[in-house]
């Protein structure tokens, strides 16, 4: 029994040697890296005082080091910040759909100030301000190399304001200015309308407290004007140049047209950042064919929809590839009534895919023509001039329909105009409504 214990103590005593060999370098190496933080820290604050005290004017010490702070965060990726006051109340104005502005989402890229998409019906959007500009100056005070925040302020000011920015953009061989007048943006985060008579389009232009309950109230309006879903040939949710926003509202309006299965999960450093969200029973199109439109503009909470419903095959996705922001930040409020935003995880489709840098890939590609200015409305129509069989004198009438036949040929013709027609004002539109008629002729068959 002796024998037994000593063998075991001396077991015991030997593990808790070789635990203190292990265990001594990583506490003194632990040691070390607090050393190291606290000597960068003492480099800061004699760097902040010697600023304080010999730079060549006064400085607002709040300023210079909220200036520290946000480029700490900024140094991380494009989408990390610090947000003073300020700006953290313009964001959660932002979130409840009503701000001042042009009307823009930008961000940064090699140091140049990158327009992610223009808002439908604002400034932005009526100076024609296209996905994929770069804003190189403002009232000719060039913006290369500021801070996105800063560059950001200096596109704000009081509603009714004239500003002047520089665009450079793919295509163009000069840079070129836009004028523009500062308004209040009301965001409509979802319109709808119908299209060749039995499509419902959901515009969703961001994803805000607003959208969930649009997207309801908007798909129930048009299902009640059609007469019931079983007029309904099949909806187009119109993504296009919406720059993403909350979370959860991309998460709802996904599971509105699932019936089941993962919606996104997300995978950070930590483990309370780990989330996987699914889907609960209710489709509110009750399995009518979905056409999903996206393009560049088409960001964060937008590619997680699109992401979703094409893994799932609830959707054809048709348009061009999204932006590709597939990161999650959590905005945690700090002093001073400001917050910071940081990036805390990564997203993933329901296949387990991440799309950060490389966006959604549509199901069917289809640019979005440029209008040519020169183009008049009688060049686009010269097709329908063509003479045909009923236009000639004296012909033989068509004995093979009755009236009523006859008279459903000329409604159903007139709606395949219609979307003929469409094709000038909107051809990536017109191509999802086309899909969604083939789908239903199919289906009849």
């Amino acid at each position: 029994m002796r024998k037994f214990v000593l063998a075991a103590l001396g077991g015991t005593v030997a593990g808790v040697l070789a635990t203190t060999q292990l265990a001594a370098p990583l506490i003194a190496q632990e040691q070390k890296h607090d050393s190291s933080v606290y000597e960068q820290l003492d480099l800061f604050g004699d760097v902040f005082e010697r600023i304080r005290q010999q730079y060549v004017e006064d400085v607002d010490s709040k300023e210079l080091i909220q200036a520290a702070i946000n480029g700490m965060l900024t140094s991380l990726d494009p989408h990390s910040s610090y947000l003073p006051p300020d700006d953290f109340s313009d964001m959660q104005e932002q979130t409840r759909g009503e701000f001042g502005g042009l009307g823009i989402e930008v961000t940064t890229e090699d140091g140049f100030v990158k327009v992610v998409t223009p808002m439908d019906e604002t400034p932005a959007a009526a100076a024609g301000i296209e996905p994929g500009d770069f804003i190189t100056a403002v009232d000719g005070e060039s913006l290369q190399g500021l801070p996105l925040d800063q560059a950001v302020e200096k596109m704000r000011g009081p509603v009714g304001s004239e500003i002047v920015i520089t665009i450079v953009r793919d295509g163009q061989t000069e840079p070129f200015d836009v004028s523009l007048v500062r308004d209040t943006i009301k965001v409509t985060a979802v319109r709808s309308r119908t299209v060749s008579g039995h499509t419902i389009v959901l515009r969703v232009t961001t994803f805000n407290d607003q959208t969930y309950p649009g997207v309801q109230a908007e798909l129930a309006k048009r299902v009640e004007e059609l007469g019931g879903m079983d007029n309904v040939n099949g909806i187009v949710l119109d993504l296009r140049n919406n720059p993403g926003g909350l979370l959860t509202q991309a998460i709802k309006v996904s599971d509105a047209f699932l019936e089941q299965g993962e919606i996104v999960s997300t995978r950070g450093r930590n483990e309370q950042d780990n989330e996987r969200y699914n889907a609960v029973p209710g489709d509110l199109a009750e399995g009518k064919p979905i056409v999903v439109l996206i393009n560049a503009g088409s960001a964060s909470a937008s590619e997680i929809v699109a992401g979703a419903l094409q893994d799932h095959k609830r959707a054809i996705v048709v348009g061009t590839k999204s932006f590709g922001k597939g990161s999650v930040q959590t905005v945690v409020p700090v002093r001073n009534e400001g917050a910071m935003r940081l990036t805390t995880a990564r997203y993933y489709t329901p296949s387990g895919r991440s799309i950060q840098a490389l966006g959604v890939s549509p199901d069917i590609v289809v640019e979005q023509p440029r209008v040519d200015p020169q183009t008049t409305p009688e060049d686009a129509e010269t097709g329908s001039s063509v003479r045909s069989e009923s236009s000639l004198r004296g012909i033989l009438s068509n004995d093979s329909m009755t009236e009523e036949e006859r008279q459903q040929l000329e409604a159903d013709r007139a709606l395949v105009e219609e979307t003929a027609r469409l094709r000038q004002e909107d051809y990536q539109l017109a191509y999802a409504v086309d899909i969604l008629r083939g789908l239903s002729v199919v289906e009849s068959r």
